[in-house]
């Protein structure tokens, strides 16, 4: 018999827009995914991470942020990012309810980063964090670190990060990791930068390897 796929429906309604994969059975928690600056909830990374997260049982919402629902191309402004993060504790709230296990929240670079923040500013609001490539500062100046909030997250996180991602070396990210007081799992992800290559790398499987362990496997968290 062949395997059944995933059902994959989009999702628009008091101001969250997703699409929502469901696996075939029984689901055991659900992700909660936001893009990077220049991307939307259809980017090849998401996708890719949401598919193979998907196969391990848990439903997967890949949400456009609110700056993106506002226009269609652009970088977000650093004057709207407060309403980004209220958008994804939107999107968790409103969508809590497609599963009964863990809520995983994160996403891809500025995603990743606002639902860190988000995290961190609402503890006890999701139970995971899932960052791919967390900006850490901008290229090439590696003295604007985005650290500040670190010390306030209080749930197992995993971070993927590519070995040469310019907005992050991985000696800096470990000292940056260091600052938070809950379990963290990195995944460094050899000769692939900030995008994570996720057509050529297994990034997306090792993502779903590393979230399975962390938050499903007992005793490991």
């Amino acid at each position: 018999m062949a395997a059944r796929t995933p059902e994959t429906t989009s999702y628009d309604s008091d101001g969250v827009v997703a699409e929502v994969s469901r696996p075939p059975g029984p689901s055991r928690g659900l992700a909660v995914l936001a893009h990077g600056a220049g991307g939307n909830r259809d980017a090849m990374i998401l996708r890719a991470i949401a598919a193979e997260l998907c196969a391990e049982g848990l439903v997967v919402a890949r949400i456009d942020l609110p700056y993106r629902q506002r226009r269609p191309k652009g970088p977000p402004s650093p004057s709207t990012a407060a309403a980004d993060r209220a958008g994804i504790v939107a999107a968790c709230t409103l969508l809590r309810e497609e599963s009964e296990g863990p809520l995983i929240v994160g996403g891809h670079s500025y995603g990743g980063r606002q639902a860190s923040m988000a995290v961190a500013e609402n503890p006890g609001f999701a139970d995971g964090l899932l960052l791919s490539s967390y900006p850490l500062h901008p290229p090439g100046k590696p003295e604007r670190l985005r650290t500040e909030h670190l010390p306030s997250i209080e749930v197992p996180t995993v971070i993927i990060h590519g070995s040469t991602d310019p907005f992050a070396t991985p000696d800096e990210l470990a000292t940056a990791v260091a600052l938070i007081p809950a379990p963290v799992r990195v995944v460094e992800i050899e000769k692939v930068g900030h995008n994570l290559n996720p057509d050529r790398k297994p990034t997306a499987a090792l993502t779903a390897e590393a979230v399975t362990d962390v938050f499903f496997t007992p005793g490991r968290a």
